[in-house]
């Protein structure tokens, strides 16, 4: 896992809101940074590989293909994981909670 990753498993390890979540979760050809299975939702965390070559192409063809198997997908920027953790936690748990 990256810094970032690794630091939002810290938190999201301790079940924030109860939700249980898991971190590399094979699903399909994929593995999820991380995997609400109660609420069908996978969070990634993206770093700057991201956003060159086809590399967001890619990521939207895997977050249709996650929907298409009635998996929601939330993104964050790597960035804003080490910068505004607190956000980060409020927006999982306002799309968990929804």
């Amino acid at each position: 896992m990256t810094l970032p990753e690794g630091l939002l498993w810290q938190e999201l390890r301790k079940r924030p809101g109860g939700f249980k979540f898991r971190r590399q979760h094979p699903f399909g050809p994929y593995v999820l940074d991380f995997f609400c299975a109660s609420k069908s939702l996978a969070v990634e965390v993206d770093g700057f590989s991201h956003a060159v070559g086809d590399r967001p192409q890619r990521d939207v063809a895997r977050d249709e293909w996650l929907r298409e198997q009635g998996i929601r997908t939330i993104r964050f920027d790597a960035k804003d994981v080490l910068d505004d953790m607190p956000s980060v936690l409020r927006m999982i748990l306002g799309t968990c909670s929804q």
